[in-house]
Order: structure tokens, then C-alpha cells, then sequence
């Protein structure tokens, strides 16, 4: 569809001021790998903070969203609410050590916490696996939503979308490699603010349609299910009307399970990828704090709610609508509804979301590619300006790998599906390598390599599909690297104590007079845990209830809030995690 010249004004500005923010910051990527890829650990935690936040608000969420909710009505989304619970547990037990731990990369932490052959071969097997597999895959999946929005809403050709998408990328890939993480972190503060109005402005013109008549229409022309918070648990084939009703066993792999056994972008278990990343770029340990906590409630608390207004509206709006083509109702609401202005605002707005993801999986998938496999393995001992150089080239072939593997992406949600399962298991041991001694490199290796088999075993041996699959994977990968652990040599005394000294980690590490039990009593770092979950899920529910004039329980979740709030402070104080 034709746009008015208003529209592609905006878009053009947005476009203009993300290039030269790029060439502004050119100056601090130059020098070292350090300051391309951490900023010369000097940025403030906020920037941080809103950095990993916009990275998250991809093209792809508002979509996915979208058709989770079609799918599954609002409680739907748990399948990734439920990570709360692990991102938490990094902002109160692991930020601090990230920090402490002095690696330009979360990979480079496993030749600091375990040693010999094996420490080297998982760091460059990891390096390529993460750097290039999963994130391609990342890239891929959110060029398929990208790709879903310029299609629905210039009705542009496969392969003039493609063309459209391909320049974009190459924006992306410009000030990427131009400015390193800097651009990349002040870029994605611009692009989430910009997001935000846009997707809130959005939700506010569609639903005051007279398609949808308010929020008291919308709540007339759905089922009342579909406005449940919580899963309605139940036997699915026993019928009773409830579309939207799960089974214990989902209920149970998504509440109990998947936040610590999962391995998931921007969401590993322990921290790591482009969260560690911005931790490790703050200017100190209280920083790294400041900014994962931050994250987790700006992330649950701030986004959801005008993607999920949006998404109930398309129920009503887009009846026809199923399956994986749920996620074009997003697309077309902004396409039927917004004036003009609006429009341009939130084509921008999408291509913010879109740059900022994709800018941060190109920078910190070449600082793998580059500091943990080329610089350690293909081409050590070249200058600083060599390296930071490779890095700007492979941000390019990254860019290029990632546009070919979309080709063959067909499902937003089928991907988040299929990495969740292929990482089932291994959430523990990045866990448990900061606190249990015993750990090896031997221990990662098979819970990397395990998912994998557990989940061929599963769908393709036994027939099995989410959650019987996912509890077998889980099963399968902790007793396999379980095993391999004890059947395999502890790491030696100078590499523990070497990691021991440096990054200071909770608990007594055997043979290590001084051990490490740098945080002060672990109960009060539980219950800071605890009362951080309690108030960001007690956030998010006040919100929604709000929203939906629920006003009695609106009232229950803000004591809620309070309590957990005053409970929070008090943890805070008695814990040292501030020292």
C-alpha cells in the first residue's frame, strides 16, 4: 500500500539517526576487542540495562505474541513468563560474578573455570555453535517476522521483501561494525523508546475501534478463558469447553522446569550471550546488578501488555485467521487501523525493534566467532587493530548467513520451540559451575551435546511431543552429564583456584583455605530471589487487571506488590550484594 510522504519522512529520520549514531561512536570501537565488544567496560547500567531489554522487543515478539495468544489466550505467554524465575536468579546470584570474571566473552569463561584439552575444545566448539548456529538461527527467525510485516503491509512480492529486508540487514551491519557495542547500546535506548510508543499506540487506536468497542466489547466477543492469567489446567482431550486448558504436564514443564533446565537466547540459565555480555560492560559490580534487575522487570512488567491487547483484537478482528498465519493479524491491524503519522511511527518502531535485535546478535555473535575461535585458535598473537577488523568482517558474513537460513524458517514459535527442547538439561550445569567444584569441562560438554540426542530420541524414536518429549530431554541430559562427571577427572587445584580467586563465587570450594562465600548469606540472597518474583509477576498481573477493570483482584496483586517491594529492601540491606 501506498504510504503518505509524512509517513516515510519518519521512517527516514529514524533510519538517519540510527546511521549516525553509528559514525558517531566510531571512535570508541577502534583499539581493542574490549572496547569493541564491552565498551572498555565503562557503560552506565541504565544504558545497559534498556540495551538488553530493546534487544528482546524484536520484530518477531509482537508477532509471536500475537499468535500465542490466538493460540492459547493470554496465559499462553507463559511459555516464556516462566523464565522470570531464572532471570532473576542471574541478577542476585550471578551478575556480580560476571563482572568479576574479566572475560570479553561469555565462552572465554570456560578456559577460566576449567583447563586442559577439553576447556579448549568446548570454548572453540561453543564459540562456533553459539556465534554462528543459534544465533543465525535468531537472525533467521526474526527476518521471518520482518519479512511477515513487509509483506502484509506493502503486499510486496517474496522476493521484493527479501530485497526491502536485505537493506535493512545492511543498515543494521553498517553502524553494527562501525561503532561496536556502543552504537549498538545507544541505538537500542532510541529504538525501545521509539517501540514502546509505537506498539502502545497501537493497542490504544484498536481498541477504541468499533470493531472492538473498548475493552468491555472486546471482553463480550471472547471467551472469558481467553482472559485467564493463569493456565487452566486440565486434561486437554477431556473436552469441557476450554480451548485454551493445558496439561498438567505442560503446566509442570513451564512453572517447575523449564527456567533452569533450558538453555534459551537471552534467557540462559547462570546468565551468558548479550545478557552477560551488558553485564560485563558496566562500569562496576553494583552496575551488573542494577541493570540485569532492570531488565527482568521492564522486560515482564513493561512490554507484554500492549502486544497482548493487540493480539486479543485480532481474535475479534481476524476470526479467519489460524495456525502460524495468526501472526500477520499484528500486521494488519497496523495496516487497517493507524491514521497517518501513526503509521510511519510504527513502521519505525518496528524497525527499531528489528535493528536492535538484530545489531546486538551481529556484535556478539562475531565476539565469539572472533576473540573464542579465531583469535584463540586459527590466528592468535596479531595486533588489536587486526582483530577489531576480523570483527567488523565477520559482523558482515554473519549478516549474509543469517538472510540465506531465513529462506527456510516458516514458524516464529516453532523455533522458540525446537532451541527450548535442544537445550532441555543443560541450564543446570551453567548453574552449577559457579558453586560445585566438581563440575568439569567433561560435564558441559555432554550437556551440550546431550539435548540433542534425548530430543531425536523422543520425537523421532519414541513419537513423543512437548512435554513428555521435554521431560524425557531433561531426563536424559542430566543423568548423561551426570554420569560423565563423576566418570571423568575433577578439574586441577591451580585452575579451581584460579577461578576461585578471580571471580570470588558463593560456598567453600574444597582444598581453597580462603573458599568463597564472597555474598554474604545465601538465605537473604533467596529471598531477595524470591520477593523480586513475587513483585514483578504481582506487577504484571496489576497491570493486566487494571487494564480489564478486574478491580478487587487489581487491589489483591498491589499488596502484593507492596509486601514484596518492602520485602525486597529489606533482603537487600541484610545481603552484601551491594558491597
Amino acid at each position: 500500500m501506498a504510504l503518505h510522504y509524512i509517513d516515510w519522512l519518519i521512517i527516514a529520520a529514524f533510519l538517519l539517526l540510527s546511521l549516525l549514531i553509528g559514525l558517531y561512536f566510531r571512535g570508541r570501537a577502534s583499539g581493542s576487542l574490549e572496547r569493541f565488544f564491552l565498551g572498555n567496560r565503562s557503560m552506565p547500567w541504565l544504558v545497559a540495562g534498556i540495551s538488553m531489554v530493546a534487544t528482546t522487543f524484536a520484530a518477531d515478539t509482537p508477532l509471536a505474541v500475537t499468535e500465542l495468544v490466538g493460540q492459547s489466550g493470554i496465559s499462553g505467554n507463559w511459555i516464556w513468563w516462566s523464565f522470570l524465575a531464572g532471570g532473576m536468579l542471574t541478577t542476585f546470584f550471578f551478575a556480580k560474578l560476571w563482572r568479576r570474571a574479566g572475560v570479553l566473552t561469555e565462552v572465554e569463561l570456560i578456559e577460566l573455570r576449567y583447563g586442559g584439552r577439553a576447556a579448549a575444545w568446548l570454548r572453540g566448539f561453543k564459540a562456533v555453535y553459539l556465534g554462528l548456529v543459534m544465533n543465525v538461527l535468531v537472525i533467521a527467525w526474526v527476518n521471518l517476522a520482518m519479512l511477515t510485516i513487509l509483506i502484509e503491509f506493502f503486499s510486496l512480492e517474496l522476493h521484493m521483501a527479501y530485497a526491502a529486508l536485505a537493506g535493512v540487514m545492511l543498515l543494521a551491519t553498517a553502524y553494527t561494525a562501525l561503532s561496536g557495542i556502543w552504537g549498538v547500546a545507544v541505538s537500542d535506548v532510541v529504538q525501545f523508546v521509539l517501540a514502546m510508543f509505537g506498539s502502545m499506540a497501537l493497542a490504544w487506536v484498536v481498541i477504541r475501534s468499533p470493531e472492538v468497542g473498548g475493552i468491555s466489547g472486546l471482553k463480550a466477543q471472547l471467551p472469558e478463558s481467553t482472559f485467564h492469567f493463569l493456565p487452566s489446567v486440565a486434561s486437554v482431550d477431556s473436552g469441557g469447553g476450554n480451548k485454551f486448558a493445558i496439561s498438567v504436564g505442560a503446566f509442570f514443564a513451564y512453572i517447575g522446569i523449564q527456567w533452569w533446565s533450558s538453555w534459551y537466547p537471552g534467557q540462559e540459565p547462570g546468565g551468558g550471550g548479550y545478557i552477560a555480555q551488558r553485564m560485563m560492560s558496566t562500569k562496576t559490580e553494583k552496575g551488573a546488578v542494577y541493570a540485569s534487575l532492570f531488565f527482568q522487570v521492564a522486560h515482564y512488567c513493561l512490554r507484554p501488555w500492549p502486544w497482548i491487547l493487540v493480539a486479543l483484537c485480532c481474535l475479534v478482528l481476524y476470526p479467519q485467521l489460524e495456525g502460524a498465519e495468526l501472526r500477520a493479524g499484528y500486521v494488519r491491524a497496523m495496516k487497517d487501523f493507524l491514521p497517518t503519522g501513526l503509521k510511519g511511527i510504527l513502521l519505525a518502531a518496528f524497525l527499531a525493534a528489528y535493528l536492535s535485535t538484530i545489531s546486538t546478535q551481529l556484535n556478539w555473535g562475531a565476539g565469539y566467532l572472533v576473540n573464542d575461535f579465531w583469535k584463540r585458535f586459527a590466528a592468535p598473537e596479531r595486533s588489536a587493530r587486526y582483530y577489531v577488523r576480523a570483527s567488523r568482517v565477520c559482523t558482515l558474513l554473519l549478516m549474509i548467513a543469517g538472510l540465506a537460513v531465513s529462506t527456510y524458517i516458516t514458524s516464529i514459535s516453532g523455533v522458540w520451540q525446537f532451541i527450548l527442547e535442544c537445550g532441555a538439561g543443560l541450564g543446570l550445569v551453567l548453574i552449577l559451575r559457579w558453586y560445585w567444584w566438581r563440575i568439569n569441562a567433561w560435564s558441559e560438554i555432554v550437556a551440550t551435546a546431550a539435548p540433542f540426542i534425548g530430543y531425536s530420541l523422543a520425537h523421532f524414536g519414541l513419537g513423543w511431543v512437548f512435554p513428555n518429549s521435554f521431560f524425557f530431554t531433561v531426563s536424559f541430559t542430566t543423568l548423561a552429564w551426570i554420569i560423565a562427571t563423576f566418570i571423568t577427572p575433577p578439574e586441577s587445584d591451580a585452575v579451581i583456584s584460579t577461578f576461585v580467586k578471580r571471580v570470588r563465587p558463593q560456598g567453600r570450594w574444597p582444598g581453597l583455605r580462603e573458599g568463597g562465600g564472597s555474598q554474604g548469606p545465601l538465605i537473604w540472597l533467596i529471598v531477595s530471589w524470591l520477593a523480586a518474583l513475587a513483585f514483578t509477576y504481582g506487577l504484571l498481573f496489576l497491570t493486566g487487571k487494571v487494564i480489564f477493570a478486574e478491580w478487587n483482584d487489581a487491589a489483591l496483586c498491589a499488596v502484593v506488590v507492596l509486601f514484596s517491594a518492602l520485602l525486597l529492601k529489606l533482603a537487600l540491606r541484610r545481603s552484601s550484594i551491594w558491597e
